[in-house]
């Protein structure tokens, strides 16, 4: 190694930084994209004014070697509709795995670590070239508050929806799902049971939105047809952007929608609150759809999201732009509800 620093009286910066790169094995995770954002309340609302909220904010982030894993912010909606993100970590950390069997795995980070340090990054051969779009939910049972995310798992020759689970975003579980919905990606859990029974948004035949209802959270097997392209800008297929809202309305689903050319656009269906396999509401043209100047990116033409919030009288939508960074939008929910057509 002498050897080699011998003709270097001086190192620059960029240097310096390239070799201590080399020593540490240094892994620029989110180099790439920082994408595909899912959101929920979180678990700390105190010391916050009179009408704002805290959130978490989860991303999906793709760095050198194209290999994607989650990550995650957190923020506050102000009272006048300002999202302000915390200033994140420069350095991230990874989770002690405290348990596996199998493909099942529990990860526990350091509770001194800020939650934008904390990286959950690929562990099981399943998930060696990424965890994908991850869509968190706030699920309500008995009183209680977990908070689930169905993933899905890419090997880099198949793919499997996973389920993650916690309580304090500290302590994670991961597991496969089972049953013939396992093998599509783009599952969305419901925030509650409905009638006895938990629910999910998903698509069986890459082009329709499914519901499933089942006993149990780790087994999913085919649904019902709920959703189907309609109109021009949806042409294609049509998915979910995360889990529904409980409105007093009904069950609020963003969705995307594929029109020609792979043209990604937003839009919202408004489902029945006690039979949400029946659609109330729908939007006939895209709530948000890529801009001229937000063409740069992995991929054009395509705004995406894996989750909403609803803070008071409005909604919190993050979303991603090319599939290459992240921003917000908010709208009053009764502005929302005028635009679904029933």
């Amino acid at each position: 190694m002498e050897d080699a620093f011998a003709s270097h009286a001086t190192f620059s910066k960029a240097q310096r930084q390239l070799v201590g790169a080399y020593f540490l094995h240094e892994y620029s995770f989110e180099a790439a994209a920082l994408f595909n954002p899912s959101i929920v309340p979180h678990p700390d609302q105190s010391g916050l004014a009179e009408g704002c909220s805290r959130f978490i904010l989860s991303l999906r982030a793709v760095g050198e070697g194209h290999i994607s894993s989650l990550t995650f912010r957190s923020g506050i909606l102000a009272a006048d509709g300002r999202v302000l993100i915390d200033p994140p970590e420069r350095l991230a950390s990874t989770p002690e795995v405290t348990a596996r069997l199998g493909d099942h795995l529990e990860l526990t980070f350091d509770p001194d670590s800020d939650i934008a340090e904390r990286v959950i990054f690929p562990v099981t051969d399943m998930q060696a070239n990424g965890i994908e779009d991850a869509r968190f939910v706030a699920f309500r049972d008995e009183g209680r508050t977990t908070y689930y995310a169905t993933y899905t798992a890419y090997s880099g020759r198949g793919i499997r929806s996973e389920l993650l689970e916690t309580s304090d975003f500290l302590s994670f579980r991961l597991a496969p799902l089972k049953g013939a919905a396992s093998r599509n990606k783009g599952m969305a859990l419901f925030p509650r049971k409905i009638g006895g029974r938990y629910a999910m948004i998903a698509r069986h035949d890459n082009e329709s939105l499914h519901l499933i209802t089942s006993d149990t959270l780790h087994d999913w097997g085919l649904g019902q047809v709920i959703v189907k392209p309609r109109y021009p800008w949806e042409f294609v297929q049509i998915g979910n952007c995360g889990s529904p809202i409980e409105l007093d309305e009904g069950w609020l689903l963003f969705t995307h929608g594929v029109g020609p050319v792979r043209h990604y656009s937003i839009g919202a269906v408004l489902l029945d609150k006690h039979d949400p396999s029946r659609v109330i509401g729908r939007s006939r043209l895209p709530l948000v759809q890529p801009e001229i100047a937000e063409r740069q990116g992995y991929v054009p033409n395509v705004v995406y999201s894996c989750g909403a919030m609803k803070v008071g009288e409005r909604i919190l939508l993050p979303y991603a732009i090319s599939d290459a960074f992240s921003t917000f939008a908010t709208i009053k929910t009764a502005r929302l509800l005028e635009l679904l057509e029933g």
